[in-house]
């Protein structure tokens, strides 16, 4: 499979005034910037914080903007993956907020990223984790380390019927982080693959706290 990579782009939500940190969210596999951009205003209603919504550098089948290539669940294609990690890092760290003041987020394959970005090598600490239906991802020379999150607020949220992404995935991140010491929220309610209604309020609490 050939991968035309191009220049990473976001886009942006300004803060109402001085942003008190920012919110990055990454959208899923197939999706784009534009996907996860109405969730900004939903979960940062005063717009405190500098928003957005990073595109995906991959542009693969069956189409749309990806992260990396599928290589199974919980096992990302290691080449795509670790040529994407170094550039969204990049990308995190030239943001005009410090790490401890971003709170970095997603949703399925946008989640994978999220934790390899706030538990991968020589990476800063955020100010929260919003992981929406993903999994901790395992890839040969990219170890994680949960311990890394010990003590900042972390949100597990998944869909007890996702047939994408199996519930238990969730489960097993929220067990891993709250066993390394991460104040750890778990959200599972009867939906599918998708970002359920019913999390924006925890959401947006969890974020509001983390950025006070």
């Amino acid at each position: 499979m050939t991968a035309r990579v191009q220049p990473l782009e976001a886009r942006v939500r300004e803060a109402s005034g001085d942003p008190a940190g920012a919110l990055v969210l990454l959208h899923g596999r197939g999706a784009d910037e534009h996907d996860l951009y109405p969730l900004l205003d939903l979960l940062d209603p005063e717009r405190r914080l500098l928003g957005l919504t990073p595109r995906g550098p991959l542009s693969l089948p069956p189409g749309g903007r990806h992260w990396y290539a599928l290589g199974g669940i919980p096992t990302p294609d290691p080449e795509t993956f670790l040529s994407t990690a170094p550039r969204l890092a990049s990308f995190l760290d030239a943001l005009p907020v410090p790490a401890e003041r971003v709170v970095l987020g997603g949703f399925s394959q946008g989640t994978v990223m999220s934790w390899a970005m706030s538990l991968g090598p020589d990476r800063p600490r955020p100010a929260a984790v919003v992981a929406l239906s993903g999994f901790l991802p395992r890839v040969a020379g990219y170890p994680l380390e949960p311990e890394r999150l010990a003590g900042v607020p972390v949100v597990v949220a998944h869909g007890a019927l996702d047939p994408v992404i199996p519930a238990r995935f969730g489960a097993e991140a929220a067990a891993t982080l709250a066993a390394a010491g991460a104040d750890v929220v778990r959200l599972e309610t009867p939906v599918p693959h998708t970002v359920d209604p019913a999390w924006i309020e925890t959401l947006r609490e969890v974020v509001a706290r983390a950025t006070a």
